[in-house]
């Protein structure tokens, strides 16, 4: 069921499907996802809870091979989930059709990538407009220019991304991701090939999402000073949440860090 102005709208839950709570962005529910079958098998995500409110900034980090690409994955419907139920917006997304889902991330999901995802042979503009075009929705260039403007772009929107710095085209890319006023930005390692400047340009336009926008943004990182702009950060270990911090800095989100990877290790030395 979906939530608009305090009453239930019709969706395509499951009859199955666990009741929605109100004013959540995002909702996992016992996921899990495994990988192969038997021996080898691999359990990427083990059993993962999670409810995330609107208008919030979390960061999610893990060491390697926690299952954070996995969880942001699933979380976003781009993998389906072995077990488990999803819910964005209020939205059931377990059992959607690929057709559903498809135009569920094209209306009302935004993403952010490391690798900017720009195509380079369309302009500044064209490339925000795309998420409105592939919904099917007009291309509203008033709509354009407005989402340009809150990342400092208004200037560049004849120019190609090849014109373009790497910060700029990630501003770009911000931009493309706000443009259908979207349920969740999902942000991976959006700072990943950026210099410490850039990257707290790009984070910032992000906060300023959330604060100013509504907007609510989950992003997966490896970099504490990064996961220091978000509201909440998770840390998994794998493939559940093992442990949480609250508007930490990111010497805390970096202790945080080395104290989890040291019990993995650990983990895995008795396993051994």
């Amino acid at each position: 069921m979906k939530l608009r102005n305090g009453k239930r709208q019709k969706t395509e839950d499951r009859p199955d499907a666990p009741p929605t709570t109100p004013g959540l962005a995002v909702e996992l529910r016992g996921v899990r996802r495994q990988y192969g079958r038997g021996a080898g098998s691999v359990h990427a995500l083990a059993g993962v809870d999670l409810a995330l409110p609107r208008g919030t900034f979390t960061a999610v980090m893990g060491p390697s091979g926690s299952g954070k690409s996995t969880f942001l994955q699933c979380a976003a419907g781009l993998d389906r989930p072995s077990a488990g139920s999803v819910r964005l917006g209020g939205t059931e997304i377990t059992g959607m059709s690929e057709n559903k889902l498809t135009e569920l991330r094209r209306s009302r999901l935004g993403f952010v990538f490391q690798a900017f995802n720009l195509l380079p042979s369309l302009t500044v503009e064209q490339n925000v407009l795309l998420p409105l075009r592939l919904a099917g929705q007009r291309r509203d260039r008033r709509r354009a220019a407005a989402v340009l403007a809150q990342v400092g772009l208004t200037d560049k929107a004849r120019r190609r991304p090849g014109e373009l710095s790497g910060g700029q085209q990630q501003r770009v890319a911000v931009a493309r991701a706000l443009v259908t006023s979207p349920d969740v930005i999902f942000a991976d390692e959006p700072t990943g090939a950026l210099d410490t400047g850039t990257a707290a340009e790009v984070l910032g336009l992000l906060r300023h999402a959330v604060d100013t926008l509504g907007a609510t943004v989950v992003m997966v990182t490896h970099d504490p000073t990064a996961a220091a702009w978000a509201d909440r950060v998770l840390f998994l270990a794998d493939g559940t949440f093992v442990d949480g911090l609250e508007r930490g800095s990111a010497e805390q989100i970096a202790a945080r860090m080395t104290m989890l990877a040291g019990r993995t290790d650990s983990m895995a030395g008795v396993a051994a």
